[in-house]
């Protein structure tokens, strides 16, 4: 048996020596006993230089300590593997993966392992490449102060990073495998499910919106839903990356009421009350009365009160002349303490009584504040008069001088002021 034994191990060795391939036997000393050609290459040494000596004489003590589990597993008659860096002269240090499998008898005895190295270096080296490349990845999408999210063609949440955590106050780790509308409730999944939809159809989107429930209280946020395509050009996820737009929101909105109202009064400025009249009257099938008005005494309030008594007073009839007509009718400042309101009326009759209305609403506000202010009112109908909307304004601009000339505190339709 020892024969066909050596027999069989000796033809193993003829067929090394034609494999491409480091191939060298270790006796249970762990002393090299065989080698073959390219084994010679790869040691940069001569078989007589290696031949007898121990896997820790020939490459050193962290050679070998890399590498005895392999070769006790490889004596109790299993195959194993290890991976080490060659650090051995000639050649530069490259990464090798070393295969141990056992050489065994017939009864399974194992007497000598045989060793197959491979270099592995390009493939070690791109592995570490990627592993670095995610882990700087990684770092980039936990530290980002924007809120990240990854989510399947199901819409369950694979990933959210660190900001959208806290900005959330949900851990990642109940929100990660979950659906969206159970994370964020189904309220909020409604709003974004058609975002998710069409970016999962292949399409970038964006939306802003105020979002609720949040830490620190509700916020402008705007959210954008990216695709993320396989090598195939299929869609299999969705990355959203949400920035806070609060403060610039909130700036916008105060900068756009300021264009679109007056400061003092917070009534619809001159040129947005000149929009809006021309939109309105736009349409024939509907009736508009456009007032203008002038307060009488105004300005003897100025003079003997002072301008903050006089600021206060505007204030008050802008807002007395917006409870005296709808929601959907509008009151602007033309400038000074003159006045515009347009709104729908029926007929002329409908315009006198509204006419009527406005003034005694100032009235009763000045009465309130201990002023004798009163109000002239003169007004234009649309289309009756005029559909051109700088003509209806110069008719109302017209009866209300009309008003003033008759002895004021009183409403005058340009119809007959025309007269």
């Amino acid at each position: 048996m020892p024969n066909s034994q050596n027999a069989q191990t000796h033809h193993i060795e003829r067929l090394a020596d034609v494999v491409a391939l480091p191939i060298g036997r270790w006796d249970a000393n762990a002393r090299l006993v065989f080698c073959n050609a390219p084994y010679l290459a790869w040691a940069g040494r001569s078989r007589e230089q290696l031949i007898g000596g121990t896997l820790e004489e020939l490459y050193g003590a962290q050679a070998w300590a890399a590498a005895k589990p392999a070769f006790e597993s490889a004596f109790r008659g299993e195959i194993a593997s290890y991976e080490r860096l060659l650090t051995h002269p000639p050649h530069p240090q490259r990464w090798a993966r070393v295969q141990v499998f056992p050489d065994a008898d017939a009864r399974g005895s194992v007497a000598s392992v045989f060793t197959i190295a491979t270099d592995i270096h390009e493939d070690i080296v791109a592995r570490d490449g990627l592993i670095a490349a995610r882990k700087r990845l990684d770092r980039f999408t936990e530290n980002i102060p924007s809120p990240l999210t990854y989510v399947d063609r199901d819409c369950m949440l694979r990933f959210v990073n660190k900001a959208w955590s806290t900005i959330t106050g949900i851990p990642a780790d109940y929100a990660v495998g979950r659906h969206v509308s159970e994370v964020r409730g189904e309220a909020s999944w409604l709003e974004q499910q058609p975002y998710y939809e069409k970016a999962l159809a292949g399409g970038t989107v964006h939306f802003s919106r105020l979002v609720e429930g949040l830490v620190d209280g509700p916020r402008w946020m705007r959210t954008s839903y990216v695709p993320d395509f396989d090598a195939d050009g299929a869609v299999v996820g969705v990355y959203t990356i949400t920035t806070d737009v609060h403060d610039l929101t909130v700036t916008q909105e105060k900068l756009r009421r300021s264009v679109e109202r007056d400061a003092l009064t917070d009534a619809l400025s001159r040129h947005t009350m000149m929009s809006f009249i021309e939109c309105s009257i736009a349409d024939p099938n509907l009736e508009y009365a456009l007032f203008f008005i002038d307060l009488d005494g105004f300005k003897a309030v100025n003079d003997e009160k002072g301008h903050h008594v006089g600021d206060r007073l505007l204030a008050d009839v802008a807002s007395a002349l917006r409870s005296a007509v709808r929601v959907e009718d509008a009151v602007g400042r033309f400038g000074g303490d003159e006045f515009l309101v347009l709104a729908r009326v029926t007929g002329q009759a409908g315009a006198e009584a509204l006419a009527e209305h406005l003034r005694v609403s100032i009235t009763a506000v000045a009465e309130a504040a201990g002023d004798q202010v009163s109000a002239s009112i003169g007004y234009a109908l649309a289309p009756a008069d005029t559909r051109d909307s700088m003509q209806l304004l110069h008719h109302a601009d017209e009866a209300m001088y009309v008003a003033k000339r008759q002895g004021k505190n009183r409403a005058i339709p340009w119809v007959h002021a025309k007269g």
